[in-house]
This record gives structure tokens, sequence and C-alpha cells, in this order.
């Protein structure tokens, strides 16, 4: 049997890597000749129960010397290593502990990338660097990624496969409505960088619509924006709905929706609206969902919504521009048949990338790996 043992956040922590994480490694370990086990990232010590499968077997604790010897430990054990890289989950100047790890592992490593800046700062790009360079492999989600990450940073490229993002596979089950608003669907995990205020604004911009468009905003706010924070973002997202009069048009559901429970809001949607300020952003697992679910999509103009929505999937705007956004939804719900040429083209997008298919991708390489180590 060979073993994965993954690096990462993990659930009870709510983000995308946890989220990410969770379903791989529980993929990889359906295979009756792989197992997977987690070391889970903390911020701190004592974080309550954690997901029974795939289970944790240790911890590693930023700013802790012992708790990375543990974890390095606890890693060896395996066959091959996953590292989730995200600059900030590790601790350190830009994250440069995981580099600690990474020098203490006598296994075969899988660096997965989930942010390849384009303008990175020097150390940002020190780390990232060192990071690809202890790897045995390095795997970027998107062709965008492969391309930032050769243009900017001095790695092996030899070294680096494109892997897609996983989907569920469940989202696009529930086929019909079950009433007749016009509804706009923007989930995930909200802080500052989401954009959600433009979204906001469209709707003050729509209200001629009949019926109106309701716009549902699903998630909870971000665990490190509430360390930091709190709920400063989200209550600014209230008062400028209260501002703007559109309480009929906007709801917002305090949830981190999964499963069923996702499947039924994702289904319910007219089409998904992506508003994020971030012009760098080449992975997102929203945006690979919704497509995958044959939704139609509106997005800002962050390169791996160019990349999956060019084919007539979705509509790009510009940044930072409620105007524009306003505008890509009436041609959604204003063109005769828009809908169904939206839904046509996403249902050609990527559909081979659900978990299990990409679970295979990784127990392909990771054999490449061990034979080269032989």
């Amino acid at each position: 049997m060979t073993r994965f043992g993954f690096l990462s956040s993990y659930p009870p922590t709510r983000c995308g890597l946890a989220t990410f994480t969770q379903a791989l490694a529980a993929a990889i370990a359906q295979h009756p000749e792989y197992d997977s086990a987690v070391v889970r990232v903390l911020d701190e010590p004592g974080a309550g129960a954690v997901a029974s499968s795939p289970p944790v077997v240790a911890d590693l604790v930023a700013g802790d010397p012992e708790s990375i010897a543990a974890a390095v430990r606890a890693l060896n054990e395996f066959d091959v290593v996953v590292v989730q890289h995200e600059y900030g989950i590790y601790g350190g100047e830009d994250g440069d502990e995981v580099i600690d790890v990474l020098e203490g592992l006598n296994v075969p490593s899988i660096v997965v990338l989930h942010t390849v800046l384009d303008a990175p700062t020097p150390g940002q790009k020190q780390v990232l660097e060192r990071v690809a360079e202890l790897a045995t492999a390095v795997v970027v989600m998107t062709d965008v990624a492969h391309g930032n990450l050769g243009r900017r940073f001095d790695v092996d490229m030899r070294k680096v496969s494109v892997i897609p993002h996983g989907v569920s596979g469940g989202l696009g089950a529930v086929k019909h409505k079950t009433h007749h608003e016009r509804t706009v669907l923007t989930w995930g995990l909200i802080g500052p960088g989401k954009g959600l205020e433009w979204g906001i604004r469209a709707m003050a911009e729509l209200r001629d619509l009949d019926p109106a468009p309701r716009y549902v905003i699903v998630g909870k706010t971000h665990p490190k924006v509430l360390a930091s924070d709190g709920e400063a973002y989200r209550e600014s997202l209230t008062s400028l709905v209260e501002q703007l009069d559109v309480g009929e048009m906007v709801r917002f559901v305090d949830a981190y929706p999964d499963g069923d429970e996702l499947a039924e809001l994702v289904s319910s949607a007219d089409v998904v609206l992506l508003p994020y300020d971030s012009r760098v952003q080449v992975t997102s697992g929203v945006l690979v969902e919704a497509v995958s679910a044959g939704k139609p999509v509106v997005a800002t103009a962050f390169p791996h919504a160019i990349e999956l929505l060019s084919g007539g999937a979705g509509i790009l705007v510009a940044h930072e521009n409620a105007a524009a956004i306003a505008e890509a939804l009436r041609t959604v719900f204003g063109e005769r048949g828009r809908i169904d040429q939206m839904v046509k083209a996403a249902s050609s997008v990527r559909v081979e990338q659900t978990w299990d298919y990409v679970a295979e991708q990784y127990r392909v390489l990771s054999s490449r790996l061990s034979s080269v180590a032989a």
C-alpha cells in the first residue's frame, strides 16, 4: 500500500486549502492500494475536533519549533508527501517555516502551489523558489499559473505538472429551479478582496428589471479575517445594503455549505457572480465548481476566469465596476437563449476534473516519483 501524507490546513478550519485537502486525500484513499492522512497546519494549538477521515496524525503550529520537528517525523513515515503551499498558512516571513519542513523530509514530496504571483515581492519569490527547489515535484492547477511560474520564478520547470482543481461532480444534480426569481449567487469565504460591495452596488442598478434579481451571498467570514478584524467587512456590506436600499434584493446566508446544501443553492441560481478584486488569482475552486455545474458565470477578469470563461461559459467584466456587472447581468437575463448558450459552453469545459480524476493524476505522479527514487 502507498501512503500519502498531506501537509495543509484542514477541517474544522474553513478555508479553500482545507476543503481541497480533505477532498483530495479522501479521493486518493478510495483506491484499495492507497491510503492517506494529514498533518494539520494551525496558527495556534487547540483547534478543536478534526475530520475523522482521512485522519490527522500531527499538528504543525506556526512559530513552534517542536511542532515543526514533530511534523517532519510524522511526514517521513509516509511514502509520498503532498504539501499545500499558500503563503498565508505557514509561520515566518512570507510563510518561510514550510522550508524547515521540506528540508527535513527524506521521502518524495509534491508541492501544490495554490498561488503563483505575477508580481511577487523579493521575499515571496525567494520562498517559493526554495520551496520548488526542495520539492521532488511541483503541481499547479492552471495554465496561467504554469506560465507565471516559468516567467517570474527561477524554477526547474521539468518538475512542474498541471493537474486541475477537483470538483465534487454533484452540484449540477438538481436540474430544475423551484421558484421563478432571477437569482444571482456568490458563495465562499467572505473577506476584503471578494468584491462583494460591487455586486451589491450592481443590484441597485437593476431595480427596473421585472422580476428584480435577488443576490444571495453565502459564506462564513474567512477565519484569518475574523481573527484580525472581526466582522467589520460583513458589517460594511450590510451597511451598504441599507444605504442603497436594496434589502429586498440582497440576502446574506452566514454558512459554509457543502454536499446537498451547496448543490441545492447552486442549482437554484440562474448565474454565479464572482466580483473578486484580485487581478492575479490563478486558481478559484468556486469558479471551477460553478462551471462544472453548468452555471453561467459573471466574473471580473482575473487570470483563472479568463482561462475558463473565454469559450463562452461566462462574461468577463472590469474590476471594481458595478455598472459593468449590472450590464453583464442584464445581458444574461435579457437576451433570449443567452443562459442556454452559456450552459452549453460550460458543459464542455474540463469535464474530466472530478476529484476521482484528479486523485488518479496524483497517484500516477507519485508512482513516477517512487520509480525514479528506486
